[in-house]
């Protein structure tokens, strides 16, 4: 189904989507100040854009339904104001989750959110809140934003599931905000059919060295330890569906397979004026599925244009197909501490990012997350394409491992990815042969030393821990020293990481290329 060399037609096709995509990013968007999570030198200078994040899984206590997230805004300071941090407004922004659930690598359900900014007193006022916020309308809530939230189907028809939803808001402080934890709860809203919707700020769930882009640690694996995202928040969406919405024909017994990303749409940005002609002017300019493909698979030259692409157009793109069969990181490994490089081509990884894991897919002798287990979809219309791939027949795991399918749970990365998955650690295993070999690689058993989340999670939706609040110590310490406000109730006992087995060095955000040791799922199968 998936092989290197693409026929000419395709190749053509691919070239020409990735010159368009590079002469749209020729205009920078004209957005603000500096972040991280940032995976492509266009949508660095734009962080209301960036997306930093996305998480897919079974809910834990309610598993006939699924859980998405997607994050913005990385490395938002605790002190941040006197603006603190928004989503950008609908007539500059729009914030999409996508499904594929045929295996097309386009999207046949989008998820649209569309911000609104009201400031009770601009003209009076240039507080974020002018007195302890104790509800979400608040007089004393100067700033805040709503939402409206659609969905649109295959055909292009779209359906508004509720529109004027409050925001939870930036968590100023404990003088500000006495108890944050309250305000999450009233932001968390019913939009009907079953499904659950919030949308505000958190803290970041990303947990990782980040070092490890200094030469791997200056070549010195003793350097690791430190969480360089502790302390940090985002800007989230979350929606909790039942199972049967996001499934193709609604039938999750014969479809259970889904593809996720998150996408930013920018009405304008990098388009020029003869370009704009015929349409509405927007344009998307991030995208996330799989965690840090773009940081650490594509190459410099493609990054922007990699985040104007469809999944559909990724088999296309010769340049980024190459990456994946023949990766950068193992040969840095290699010259920095002598750990020999697998041989390419490396089809376990194509296996593992474009095309999901099942048996006649590729190296790897499992049925997991493949389009082509979903019955009725057509077998001619499935093409590889970068999208985060959850089965959603895998019930949830009752003591999850960090590892996820790497140590034999099938509930975690790269099944979808839950918010205690070691994405980093699993990803450079994955990129280090453990696919392959079926063992990890003793070199790298202890990854980067950063094992859990610096806070835990919450045991109900949307599981994202309390954003913090100032004053504290500087974020990226590793310790999560800044104050919250307020934790989730019974936070921490569903979704915490088990130390498990360490294994994968972090860093290199492999995440995408991560997610390997599947060997380990045929291994672990045939035991079984």
């Amino acid at each position: 189904m998936t092989r290197r060399r693409l026929d000419r037609a395709l190749l053509s096709l691919g070239a020409a989507a990735l010159v368009g995509a590079v002469g749209v990013t020729t205009l920078a968007p004209g957005v603000s100040s500096a972040s991280s999570h940032r995976e492509a030198p266009l949508i660095a200078g734009d962080p209301r854009a960036d997306n930093t994040d996305v998480y897919a899984f079974t809910s834990p206590d309610r598993p006939d339904t699924v859980t998405l997230i997607a994050n913005w805004i990385p490395f938002e300071e605790p002190d941040g104001g006197p603006n603190f941090y928004s989503f950008a407004d609908e007539d500059a922004a729009r914030y999409n989750i996508k499904i594929d659930n045929t295996g097309d690598g386009r999207p046949d359900l989008t998820y649209t959110w569309k911000f609104r900014t009201k400031i009770r007193d601009a003209e009076n006022q240039f507080l974020y809140n002018t007195g302890p916020v104790t509800s979400l309308n608040d007089p004393d809530l100067n700033v805040r934003q709503t939402y409206c939230l659609t969905v649109t189907d295959a055909r292009g028809r779209t359906r508004t599931l509720a529109e004027n939803v409050p925001v939870a808001p930036s968590n100023v402080g404990p003088a500000s905000m006495p108890d944050y934890g309250a305000l999450r709860d009233e932001a968390v809203r019913s939009v009907g059919g079953g499904v659950t919707s919030f949308a505000g700020q958190a803290e970041d769930p990303f947990f990782a060295d980040l070092r490890v882009f200094d030469l791997l640690y200056g070549g010195d694996l003793s350097e690791r330890g430190s969480d360089t995202l502790a302390g940090y928040n985002v800007n989230s969406v979350a929606l909790q569906i039942p199972k049967e919405k996001l499934a193709l024909r609604q039938d999750v017994g014969r479809n259970p397979v889904v593809g996720v990303w998150s996408t930013t749409d920018r009405r304008g940005a990098g388009v020029t004026e003869e370009r704009a002609k015929g349409h509405d002017g927007w344009r998307q300019v991030s995208r996330l599925g799989n965690p840090l493909v773009n940081e650490v698979v594509v190459p410099l030259k493609f990054k922007d244009a990699f985040n104007t692409l469809s999944p559909h157009q990724d088999r296309t793109v010769q340049p980024v197909v190459d990456k994946v069969l023949d990766p950068i990181l193992p040969k840095l490994i290699e010259q920095i501490y002598g750990i020999p490089a697998p041989e390419p081509p490396r089809r376990d990884l194509f296996e593992i990012y474009l095309t999901g894991i099942c048996r006649g897919c590729g190296p790897i002798d499992a049925d997991l997350n493949s389009h082509r287990l979903n019955a009725d979809a057509k077998r001619k219309k499935i093409v590889p394409a970068e999208e985060l791939r959850l089965n959603m027949a895998v019930p949830p795991t009752a003591e999850p491992n960090r590892l996820g399918v790497l140590a034999g749970d099938l509930a975690g990365f790269p099944n979808g990815r839950r918010l205690a998955d070691d994405v980093l650690d699993i990803s450079l295993q994955a990129v280090e042969g453990a696919a392959q070999t079926g063992e990890l690689v003793p070199e790298l058993a202890d990854g980067d030393l950063v094992d859990t989340n610096d806070v835990p999670f919450g045991d109900s939706f949307p599981y994202l821990a309390l954003p913090f609040a100032g004053p504290g110590d500087a974020p990226g310490g590793g310790g999560g020293s800044a104050s919250q406000a307020g934790q989730p109730h019974g936070s921490g006992s569903l979704l915490d990481p088990v130390n498990a087995a360490s294994a994968g060095l972090a860093g290199l955000g492999v995440a995408l290329l991560g997610t390997g040791g599947f060997r380990l799922v045929r291994g672990r199968s045939k035991k079984d």
